[in-house]
């Protein structure tokens, strides 16, 4: 079994946005030495309490500060600027740190403001056609513009030193596009946990081989999680609390509430989360997969089963460093671990 890291970048309220981004290059060293496999950077604009915002930059400066772990963004969104210009800025960043980049492309609206602020033309917010603009990508990174196409002229000169491309999805709308297409899927069950295995089983029933400058690609995705692991039951609950606060503000539409340590998570809440547990076989997923090491150790195990697939990417809401620390050094086992045979990727 694979584990990765989907990195945010959280900043609590007594902390500045460069410790924020300091911790995330520390964390990244020190999951390294673990054994994870790959740590991805997000894209958030205008969150004042998540200073992943530009994921290239940050990238770059964690692949500098690492050896081996694969680097990537999660995600780049697309949907907002040149695929042509994507393609030149991650091909760079695998030509600084050959064979260690990967590319996840994803696409999200924000408020309507922030969209024309990342949009270069301000005659009006263009949302694209998000699947003309994955073609486009794969043909700049695959040199396969037809010859009649305007831009079959243009070279990315990148030779083969190119990142490694993932569509990244909460839907099975997005595995089937991914599948049919023939490229990288990453979902996101920590947004739409419910719908987890519907579009695992989408993206590999629609998945078609197609023309690949990488060579072969895998048919099963990776699946990215919330998940928090903890010596003991009560602390598992405690260190649940942020993220339940989180979950409570955005329901009621307070998007710039600070992260929270978790005691003070808990007396906001007024409540301890209680851990809901993964069953081997229903393949209906908790919003958190939590508890100590035996039982989340025995969830992924299961869930790699009953999914059929092989990488878990983790993100979490744990904003005691020293707990998010041992949270990912006590799963660091499973990270040699073998529950699904399918071959390497």
């Amino acid at each position: 079994m694979k584990l990765s890291i989907l990195e945010l970048s959280l900043v609590k309220k007594d902390q500045t946005r460069s410790q924020a981004l300091a911790n995330s290059i520390e964390l990244a060293m020190y999951v390294e030495t673990l054994g994870y496999y790959r740590m991805w950077v997000a894209e958030h604009h205008n969150t004042p309490y998540i200073a992943g915002r530009a994921p290239e930059v940050l990238i770059a400066a964690i692949a500098s500060a690492t050896t081996s772990i694969r680097v990537g963004s999660g995600a780049v969104l697309l949907n907002h600027y040149s695929p042509y210009k994507i393609a030149e800025v991650f091909c760079t960043l695998n030509e600084l740190f050959p064979g260690r980049i990967d590319l996840g492309v994803g696409r999200a609206f924000n408020r309507p403001a922030i969209d024309f602020a990342l949009q270069q033309t301000r005659k009006k917010i263009t949302k694209g056609n998000y699947k003309e603009q994955i073609d486009e990508l794969l043909c700049w990174l695959g040199d396969d513009f037809p010859g009649e196409h305007p831009f079959a002229s243009i070279g990315l000169h990148a030779g083969q030193s190119h990142p490694e491309l993932f569509v990244l999805g909460s839907s099975s709308g997005s595995a089937k596009m991914a599948g049919k297409k023939g490229v990288r899927y990453a979902y996101a069950g920590f947004l739409n946990h419910p719908e987890t295995a519907y579009a695992v089983d989408s993206y590999k029933n629609s998945f078609k081989r197609s023309s690949d400058p990488y060579g072969i690609m895998p048919v099963v995705p990776i699946v990215c999680l919330q998940v928090v692991c903890a010596d003991t039951e009560a602390e598992v609950r405690r260190q649940l609390c942020p993220s339940y606060l989180l979950n409570h503000n955005l329901s009621a539409g307070k998007f710039s509430e600070p992260f929270l340590s978790p005691d003070e998570a808990f007396r906001h809440l007024g409540y301890l989360p209680e851990i809901e547990y993964y069953e081997r076989g229903s393949r209906i997923l908790p919003r958190i997969i939590a508890g100590t090491q035996g039982q989340v150790t025995e969830q992924l195990s299961a869930l790699s089963l009953d999914l059929g697939v092989e990488e878990f990417m983790i993100q979490d809401v744990i904003t005691d460093l020293a707990a998010r620390r041992r949270s990912l050094e006590l799963m660091a086992p499973l990270c040699l671990s073998s529950p699904v045979n399918q071959g390497t990727y």
